[in-house]
């Protein structure tokens, strides 16, 4: 079954990949491989990298020659069908509005994948102390771009980069050291770390659905790669809830991928943030940026919010004076780079947002800094502010009027701004049993639906072992803008535990149904997800060094989970829950202080948690509050 995470990955997140025209279904016949064919010429090449390796290259140059014209770099992961001088694709969503404006648009197979050669390293490693024939994705980029100024025909010296997901940590490493030809990059949705809070692990906790199909597929090796398609992983069911289930521990998952489960094996023997983990961190390495930066993500991409986010922080920490920009919309993973962008499961934004972000925003940019068009000036943060559906322009983020308030939990499920009077041993409990976990979403699906982070959480809310904390119906508008600071204060009658936060939109009872509503969702009362994360408890202390919890002992957890920038309307009501499993999506925890990846079915043990809620111990979720009005 071919799962959302493959379908975004492998075909449509790669914006700047031309797709052939059997797949590319929002293709106008203006743009299709016809008019791609009369106006560009398809080149074929191999560039040699300074240690001998060849890669795979495919360039599309207008055939208008009365100018000289910018490149446009995308290095991928994922094959650049159709292969063959002669053989044009339809372009799609991004890559459509760029070859009407005229650029050398030119896509790479990474080294080791697909047409390129040399082996092929995951998130591979940056290494700051290059020797003259060592090389990483850096210096691939940098010896990529030097070959195109010197060999394309009719280039205009200036050279960009963008790419979405793996495509966008590709351009992340070629920012770092530019060459001096890079004038622009822009890494959409890119990998910072995979152990902190992208795809595979958030706060050192394995994130299990969206990965297990993803890597089946990539370690597929086909007898014609550039020809043929891969095969899906065969779930044998539409419930990926029960076939996780009944899967049992970690452990069983690298019989099913039998000899396809040599990257997953290797994953899962680094269950700690340890010397492999930490080599695949970018964002030290993200200095000696010398072109405009234009990081782009979406608030609900399942995949990577936490590396855009990351990557335009420490881009502005380590590279000052350069431009460096922030654009975050209403979008799932890649939403951006096809597609209208109006809506996300059940929540209407009211607005062609990815068409607005693809004409207004990305255009202008790399006009602006490729073919010296002045007439955009980049916002420092153009951000979609959900819940009121509009664009904001700041000149900082997060913004600097916005202001930390925290938001207390109160008995009987109460939640306000007031620091609580309840005594310091005061508490909330639930049982957790890994053996009938909270799901993560009502949806059938052996992938994961693309929507979930924004889905209604009324089903949560119902069980007893998830609580729930909600503020009155608000009194006037209040909008959060920035991170979000979880502080639990815990107990567990186990020795290990995760612990899940979810802040959640609940809509008025009067709130009108979209028409039509094919699903028949009454959104009066909907709990609109508007984050949530998820903390590994033996890594409180240190991701290093993981520690047990001492049974009925009071323990501290604090974290801070990725920003938002939402509005709650008046009449709504802010809420927040508590859990601790969240599966599929994320894998079951055996409340034991054992390593997950090699537990045996008899570790995983029920396990009653506590959550404190006085005093000393008061249990809270800071947000960053904007007044209205502010830019």
């Amino acid at each position: 079954m071919f799962t959302p995470r493959i379908a975004t990955l492998l075909l449509l997140a790669l914006a700047a990949v031309i797709t052939p025209a059997a797949r590319s279904a929002d293709t106008t016949p203006d743009t299709n491989a016809v008019w791609l064919a009369e106006h560009y010429t398809k080149f074929e090449h191999r560039i040699p990298m300074r240690d001998g390796v060849k890669l795979f290259t495919r360039v599309y140059v207008p055939k208008d020659d009365s100018q000289a014209w910018p490149i446009l770099l995308t290095r991928t992961p994922y094959a650049l069908k159709p292969y063959g001088a002669d053989n044009y694709g339809d372009p799609s969503g991004s890559f459509r509005e760029l070859a009407r404006d005229k650029f050398i648009l030119v896509t790479q197979d990474v080294r080791g994948r697909y047409g390129s050669e040399g082996d092929y390293v995951h998130v591979r490693p940056f290494n700051p102390n290059k020797r003259a024939k060592e090389i990483d994705e850096s210096s691939d980029a940098y010896d990529t771009i030097d070959w195109l100024v010197k060999n394309i025909a009719n280039n205009n010296g200036n050279v960009g980069m963008f790419g979405i997901s793996y495509p966008g940590f590709y351009t992340s490493m070629g920012m770092i050291d530019s060459h001096p030809a890079l004038k622009a990059a822009s890494p959409q949705a890119p990998i910072a770390d995979w152990f902190m809070g992208d795809d595979l692990h958030h706060n050192g906790a394995f994130f299990l659905t969206q990965n297990f199909g993803f890597f089946y597929n990539f370690a597929q090796r086909t007898e014609d790669p550039l020809h043929e398609d891969l095969k899906p992983f065969n779930f044998k069911t539409p419930d990926a809830y029960d076939f996780f289930l009944r899967m049992g521990p970690l452990a069983n998952s690298v019989k099913l991928l039998k000899n396809l489960g040599t990257n997953w094996i290797e994953f899962l023997a680094h269950p700690t943030y340890d010397d492999y983990w930490q080599a695949r961190n970018i964002r030290p390495h993200l200095k000696n940026v010398h072109c405009a930066v234009m990081t782009v993500g979406g608030w609900f991409d399942a995949e990577d919010l936490f590396g855009p986010l990351e990557t335009y922080r420490w881009t502005e920490r380590l590279n000052p004076g350069i431009t460096n920009v922030l654009v975050m919309g209403p979008w799932a993973h890649g939403g951006w780079g096809r597609g209208d962008g109006d809506k996300l499961g059940d929540v209407n934004f009211r607005a062609k947002t990815a068409e607005f972000y693809r004409q207004k925003i990305e255009l202008p940019f790399f006009r602006r800094f490729l073919k010296g068009d002045t007439n955009y000036t980049p916002a420092e943060a153009h951000v979609f502010e959900t819940g009121t559906h509009q664009w904001r322009r700041f000149d900082s983020w997060p913004p600097k009027q916005a202001t930390p308030r925290t938001l207390y939990f109160h008995a009987k499920g109460a939640l306000n701004f007031n620091a609580p009077g309840d005594a310091q041993d005061a508490f909330d409990e639930y049982v957790s049993d890994p053996a009938k976990p909270v799901p993560y979403t009502l949806e059938h699906t052996a992938g994961y639906p693309r929507g979930y982070p924004t889905h209604d959480q009324r089903f949560a809310a119902s069980r007893p072992d998830v609580l729930v904390y909600e503020t009155e119906p608000l009194e006037e508008d209040i909008t959060f803008a920035g991170p979000l600071t979880a502080t639990l204060h815990v107990s567990t009658t186990g020795t290990d535990a995760d612990w899940v936060i979810k802040l959640i939109d609940v809509y008025a009872g009067d709130f009108p149904d979209p028409k039509p509503n094919p699903a028949y969702v009454a959104m009066g009362g909907y709990q609109q997800l508007v984050r949530g994360d998820v903390f590994r408890g033996k890594f409180r202390n240190s991701f290093e060094k993981p520690e047990p919890f001492k049974p009925g002992e009071l323990a501290k957890i604090e974290f801070e989970i990725p920003d938002i920038c939402h509005t709650f309307r008046r009449g709504h009501r802010v809420m927040i829950h508590v859990q601790s499993t969240w599966f599929p999506l994320v894998d079951r925890n055996p409340q034991t202080f054992v390593k997950i990846p090699t537990a045996r079915p008899e570790d995983f043990q029920k396990a009653t948690h506590r959550i404190y809620r006085g005093g000393k111990a008061a249990s809270s979720l800071t947000v960053r509050v904007l007044p209205a009005g502010a830019r």
